[in-house]
C-alpha cells in the first residue's frame, strides 16, 4: 500500500520520505548521545559488576561485591561509611539548590527591570567568573576567607570563630564556594522567564484584592516556573558530582560521593568499586530528576 501524498514545505511528498529526512536531520545528535553517553554508561555498569586484582587490574568475573560494599557490607563488619556518603551528596546538593535558586530569583527579577544596557553589565558580571577555571576559583575562595582578609576577621569579631582563624576549612567554606558556583546556572534560566512575565497578569491579580503572597503563587511563580525547572536540573546535577570545591574547601574532611568516586579511580585504584559508586551517582541523579518530574511543578506552585 503506498503511503499517502502529502505537502511538507510547499513540495508533495510521503510520509515515508518525510520521517526519513527528520531520522536524517536527528541522526549526527542520536550518533553523539550513542557513542559519548550510553555506550560509556553502560561500560561503567558493567565494570560495577567486576572484582579488582591485587595489582590493581580489572578482573571480568561477575559479582556483587561492590554494592554489598557501598551498602557498608565488608569482611570486618557492617559500616555506614557509604551510606552516610550518599546521604550528604544529597542533602549537600539539595541544600544548594534551595540556596542557589533563593538567590538567583531577585537577581533575576533585579536585571529584567534594568534598561537594555544595564541588563548587559549585570549579565556579563554573573558570567565572567565562569570564564575562569573551577580549580583557581576555588583557591580564590581559599584565599577570601583566610584569616588574614576581612570576612574572617568580622566573624572572629562577632564571635562566630576564635580569633586569628579563616573561615577555610569548614562546611561554611564548602557551601558558599558551591552556592557561588551554582548561581550563574540558576540565574541565567530564571532571568529568561522573567524577561518574558506578562506583567498584566500580576497587575489583574492585584486588581482582583490578592494579597502580595497570593499574587507571587498565582500568577508570578506559575510564570516562572519553566525557568525555575532548568535552574533546578542545572544546580542540582553538577552539586551531585562536585569533588574540587568539597575537597579543597573542606581540607578533605568532608566528602561527598564525587570526592569518593576520584579517591577510588586515582588514589586506590578500585576501578570496579569506583564504577559503582558512579553508576549510583547517575542512578540517584535521575531519581531526583524522575521525582521532581512528578512532584515539582506542585512544589513551585504551593
Amino acid at each position: 500500500m503506498n503511503s499517502p501524498t502529502i505537502i511538507h514545505f510547499g513540495k508533495l511528498t510521503t510520509h515515508r520520505s518525510v520521517m526519513a529526512r527528520a531520522l536524517g536531520l536527528v541522526s549526527g545528535g542520536i550518533l553523539w548521545l550513542l557513542l559519548f553517553l550510553i555506550l560509556p554508561s553502560l561500560l561503567v555498569l558493567a565494570i560495577a559488576f567486576t572484582t579488582r586484582s591485587p595489582d590493581g587490574e580489572i578482573i571480568w568475573s561477575f559479582t556483587f561485591e561492590n554494592f554489598t560494599r557501598l551498602l557498608g557490607f565488608t569482611d570486618e563488619g557492617w559500616s555506614s561509611d557509604y551510606l552516610s556518603i550518599l546521604w550528604r551528596s544529597v542533602w549537600m546538593a539539595t541544600l544548594t539548590t534551595i540556596l542557589a535558586i533563593g538567590i538567583a530569583l531577585p537577581m533575576a527579577f533585579f536585571i529584567a527591570r534594568q534598561s537594555k544596557r544595564m541588563r548587559f553589565v549585570w549579565l556579563s558580571l554573573i558570567m565572567i567568573p565562569m570564564c575562569t577555571n573551577l580549580v583557581v576559583r576555588t583557591y580564590a575562595w581559599e584565599l577570601l576567607f583566610s584569616p588574614q582578609l576581612p570576612p574572617a576577621k568580622m566573624a572572629a569579631m562577632f564571635g562566630f570563630i576564635d580569633e586569628g582563624r579563616g573561615r577555610y576549612p569548614g562546611v561554611f567554606a564548602v557551601m558558599v564556594g558551591m552556592v557561588a558556583n551554582a548561581l550563574p546556572f540558576a540565574v541565567l534560566p530564571l532571568y529568561a522567564s522573567v524577561e518574558r512575565m506578562d506583567w498584566s497578569i500580576v497587575e489583574a491579580s492585584r486588581d482582583l484584592y490578592a494579597g502580595r503572597w497570593l499574587a507571587l503563587r498565582q500568577a508570578i511563580l506559575p510564570q516562572v516556573a519553566p525557568g525555575i525547572g532548568v535552574a533546578i536540573i542545572l544546580t542540582f546535577v553538577p552539586a551531585m558530582g562536585m569533588f574540587v570545591i568539597t575537597d579543597r574547601l573542606s581540607g578533605g574532611n568532608f566528602m561527598i560521593i564525587g570526592n569518593a568516586i576520584e579517591q577510588q579511580f586515582n588514589t586506590s585504584r578500585d576501578y570496579p568499586f569506583g564504577a559503582a559508586l558512579s553508576f549510583v551517582l547517575i542512578a540517584l541523579t535521575l531519581a531526583g530528576l524522575w521525582w521532581y518530574r512528578r512532584r515539582g511543578k506542585a512544589i513551585e506552585l504551593m
